[in-house]
C-alpha cells in the first residue's frame, strides 16, 4: 500500500469531511480549487507539438460554457431578471471573446505549419 493511499484513507475517515461535504459551497469551492489545480499542471506541461489541439479542447470547452449559460440566462417560468442570469449573461461575453481569441490563435498557429509563398 503507497504512502498516497494510506493518506487519503486517514483524511476519508477524518469526522470533518463530512461536515464540509454537507455544505454545498465549501464542496465546490473544494472541486474548482482543484480544478484550477489540475488545468495548470495539464496546460504547463504539455509539449509544444500538442498547443494546437489543446487550443481546439479550450474552444471546445468554452462552446459548452455558452450552451450552459444560455440555458441559465432563459429562465422560461419567470421574467424578472435574477443573479444566475445576469451571471450566465456574463459567462456568454466571456466565454464568446475565449473563442474568438482561441480561433484566431489557432490560426495563426496553423499558419506557421504552411509552406511559404517564393521558393522556399
Amino acid at each position: 500500500m503507497s504512502s498516497l493511499s494510506i493518506a487519503a484513507s486517514a483524511v476519508a475517515q477524518l469526522p470533518v469531511t463530512e461536515h464540509v461535504a454537507s455544505d454545498p459551497f465549501i464542496a465546490s469551492l473544494t472541486i474548482f480549487v482543484l480544478a484550477i489545480f489540475v488545468g495548470y499542471h495539464v496546460v504547463w506541461n504539455v509539449t509544444p507539438a500538442l498547443h494546437t489541439p489543446l487550443m481546439a479542447v479550450t474552444n471546445a470547452i468554452s462552446g459548452i460554457i455558452v450552451v450552459g449559460a444560455m440555458l441559465q440566462v432563459v429562465d422560461i417560468n419567470s421574467q424578472q431578471i435574477t443573479l444566475t442570469s445576469v451571471l450566465g449573461a456574463l459567462a456568454i461575453f466571456l466565454a464568446s471573446i475565449n473563442i474568438f481569441g482561441g480561433f484566431l490563435v489557432t490560426q495563426r498557429m496553423l499558419d506557421m505549419f504552411k509552406a511559404k509563398k517564393g521558393g522556399k
